[in-house]
Order: structure tokens, then sequence, then C-alpha cells
């Protein structure tokens, strides 16, 4: 009985050897891709990340933009009997209000003769873009507003519109501006943006969703995780099924003294053995990843206010509240009232009625409630608990930009993260994406070496992405000798 099982049981461990071999070709390429351009990642988000002077407008306080006229007195010189918000800003020594009209074009108008600055809001981009790179020098190559996102501007710097200012510069310095918020959505010299190329072709594989759509893209890249799976897989199988061989060879080997011509795939053995557990911890945090993508999540529209002229009958002026104190004021309307929103100098926002300046108590927790609720949807039942949100965290990371925002936490575990002087979702974390986007933080990004610092971390993840390519080259080698 024995004699006639085992020369199946050998046909049948050749067979498996067969497929893991085939297998691991068919991901040879993808993981290629995925370590090379993995690798590239910390220089372009650490080491070679372009220095810029200023990330953070220093908003003046409205003493000292001294304006002369109210936003009554502009409006009404003007013609404008409905707006979407204002605000006040300085540039190039002059004072404006930065007033969005009906159909959200920025105009500005000068605070001391209600004059419109023609092409306001691309100057006020360029002077920005000068604030954050303290350079006042270089000519402006072009100056453009960007309403989508594209290779060098992705989806993770969340700010539209934008302005891309291009400074005329051996660097090739870009900045994007929000100029509604006054702040930068990010900065790219030309070795970030090659640095950008390169990601988006070779680790996102942008250049599918160009051909077939983001769908055909993100069906793709789970099918090539998933055969990245199998032979890992079929590797430790492999390795289990015939460690007996292997270890008999040797001892033969070593034994007669015969030289090791087999090394290549000794070595493809022992490392895959020892990075199988780190490889599994990025096939499982993309293809989470990836799967969590695919779901159909149809955005609702950004929240759009309507405020009619009549309705502001308090100078904003005449705020119960020292000019000193003001950084900025705009306008905010919910729950049937028109608002004047004031961020103060200790970063606080308050809420004072338009008509009479009674102010809100906890203005800024109902307007996100009621933000929240424009957001929301059938899922979401009950009143939420409201958290003000002062600094990044786990769930709420970095890439988010918007800070402070309100937390509205539910009782089923979903949280939306409200940014009320936008008046935008920042953010909303339910359980699958909350899992998901730990497990990539955690697994894929290697934030479990935080604790280390962040270029141990980048070094730690560079070394484990650099072995994984070192077993599949060496996996590759092995197969053209047995050719």
């Amino acid at each position: 009985m024995k004699t006639s099982t085992e020369p199946r049981n050998t046909a049948a461990k050749r067979s498996f050897y067969k497929w893991h071999r085939i297998i691991g070709l068919t991901a040879l390429v993808p993981v290629i891709f995925w370590t090379i351009s993995g690798l590239s990642h910390p220089f372009m988000s650490n080491w070679f990340r372009p220095y810029i002077p200023v990330e953070v407008y220093a908003q003046p306080t409205q003493n000292q933009l001294k304006p002369a006229l109210s936003i009554q007195q502009v409006l009404d010189q003007n013609h404008i009997t409905e707006l979407r918000n204002f605000s006040l800003v300085s540039f190039n020594k002059n004072t404006y209000y930065q007033v969005i009209d009906k159909d959200s074009v920025y105009n500005y108008y000068s605070a001391n003769n209600c004059r419109l600055l023609p092409d306001g809001d691309k100057l006020y981009a360029i002077y920005l873009a000068r604030y954050f790179t303290q350079d006042s020098t270089s000519a402006i190559k072009s100056a453009m507003l960007q309403k989508a996102f594209d290779g060098q501007y992705q989806p993770i710097n969340h700010l539209l519109p934008v302005w891309k200012i291009a400074l005329n510069r051996p660097d090739g310095m870009d900045v994007y501006i929000e100029t509604a918020q006054s702040r930068m959505g990010t900065f790219n010299n030309n070795t970030r943006k090659t640095f950008l190329w390169v990601f988006e072709q070779f680790h996102t594989w942008q250049f599918l969703a160009d051909l077939g759509g983001n769908t055909f893209r993100l069906i793709v890249l789970l099918t090539l995780v998933s055969i990245m799976f199998l032979a890992l897989l079929s590797g430790l199988i492999v390795y289990g099924l015939f460690w007996k061989n292997f270890k008999a060879v040797t001892d033969k080997r070593k034994q007669k003294g015969i030289e090791d011509k087999r090394f290549i795939h000794r070595y493809h053995r022992q490392i895959g053995l020892g990075i199988s557990f780190i490889l599994l911890l990025f096939i499982i945090s993309g293809a989470f990843h990836l799967v969590v993508q695919l779901r159909y999540q149809k955005d609702k529209p950004q929240y759009a206010q309507l405020i009619y002229r009549n309705q502001l009958g308090l100078s904003n002026l005449q705020l119960p509240l020292a000019d000193s104190n003001i950084k900025r004021v705009a306008l905010a309307r919910f729950n049937n009232h028109t608002f004047y929103q004031v961020t103060n100098n200790k970063k606080q926002i308050l809420y004072f009625d338009a008509v009479n300046g009674t102010e809100l108590q906890d203005g800024d927790k109902q307007y996100a409630a009621f933000l929240g609720k424009y957001y929301g949807d059938d899922k979401t039942i009950g009143d939420p608990t409201i958290t003000r949100i002062g600094q990044f965290d786990n769930e709420y990371g970095f890439i988010n930009k918007r800070l402070p925002v309100q937390r509205l936490s539910y009782a089923d575990g979903r949280n939306r993260y409200i940014e009320t002087t936008s008046a935008k979702l920042a953010a909303e974390v339910a359980g699958i994406d909350r899992a998901e986007g730990l497990s990539f933080i955690f697994l894929h990004k290697f934030f479990w070496m935080t604790w280390a610092g962040k270029d141990i971390r980048d070094i730690v993840s560079m070394l484990a992405a650099l072995t994984v390519l070192i077993v599949s080259l060496l996996g590759f080698t092995a197969f053209i000798k047995n050719k």
C-alpha cells in the first residue's frame, strides 16, 4: 500500500511546486512595481519633501485690518442683494471684503471705498503663494483655478477649489491655495512631482483608471493582490511539503562536501519564510483598502447657504467683541436664522445673531449638529455626542487637512467630522471604514513603529519592501536556472 501511494504523493507535490512557480511568475511584475514605488514613498513624504518657509497663514486681527466700511455698505454700493458668504482679507497693503456671490464666484471689494478689484481672487492666491514660499521676486509662471483633483494635486489633499500658482524657479515650485480659508493645499517641486508620478503609475496604477475607469482599476488590482496571496500561501505549503526533502539534500551535500549550486533556491526559501508574515500584512491591508474603495458611495452635494442682504441687520463692525479678539468674521445660516460666525484669537468659533447681535450659546455645536443632519442618512438615528477636535489622531489623521472640526459621534459607532468654518464634511468614519483605516496605517504604513520616530519607521518599512523585492527576484532567478 505504501509503495503505491508514494509515487502519487510525489507527483502531487511536484504539481503543487509547479503551480507555485506559475503563480509566483504571474505576481512578479506587480510585486516589482509595488515594492519599488513603495520604496519611493518615504523619500517623497519625508526625506526629499520640499521645504517651504511658512505652512500656516497668520491671519491678522480685525483691529489690524482697519476696515472703514461695513459689509452692508459694500453690498449696497455694489447693488448686491444675495451672497453665499464673506470675509475680510488683507494683501498688498490693502483690506478687502472677499464676497462669494450667489453663483459662488469670489469677488473682492475694497473695505475703504467699495471698489471691485479685478482678478481679485487670483491676486490673493498669488499673494498667499508668495507668503508661504517667502518668495517676493520670482516671476509667476502661471495661475490656474483648479476645481478637480489630478496627478499632482491628488484627492488626498481634500481642498477644492484651489488656485495652482506656478513660480518661475529652477525647482519648479507649485503652490496650491484655497483662498476661501486663506490656506495652502499642498506644494510640489520638480523632485516631488516625479515621485508623485512614479507612485501614481506604479503603486496605485492610475493608468488603469485612465483606460477603463476607477472600478476597472480596483478590480484588476484586487485580482493581482489575490494572486500575490496565492503565491505566498503556495510557497509556505511547498516549504512544508518539501521540508524533509530540502533538509535531506542539504545534509547529503554537506556530508559529501559538494558545492552548493542551488543556493539561490535556498535563499529564496529561507528569506521568503522570514518575510512571509510582513508580506501577509501588506497583502491583507492592501486588499482591505481596495475592497472598501469598491463600495459605491455617492457624495451629498456641499451645503450651500444663500443669504439675503435684508437678513444682515447688524453691522459686522458692531459686534459685541473687541476687534483685537476677532480673527475672522463670516456668515452661517441654519435653523432659519443668520449668524455672524466669528473666529477669535483663541481659535474659538462664536455665533452672533445678524439682526440683534445676541450670542448663540454652543453655537458651533448647534451648527455642526445642523450640518450633521444635512450630510446624514437614514443610518444615523438619534442625537450625536459632539466634541471639538483640535488636533489629528489615528482616526482623524493629518491627511484630512481640516482643523479644528466638530466630531459627531452617533450611537451606531459612526463618526462625522464637520469643519464649520467651511460647512464641509471633512470625514465620515463608520465601522468598516474605521477598521480599514487602522489596518492601512498600522499594517501597510507601519504606524506600529511610530514610537521609534518617523525616520526609523520609514527605514523599517523600506527594508520590509526591499526584502519582498529580493525574495521575488530570487524566485525568478531560481526559475531561470531551472530552465
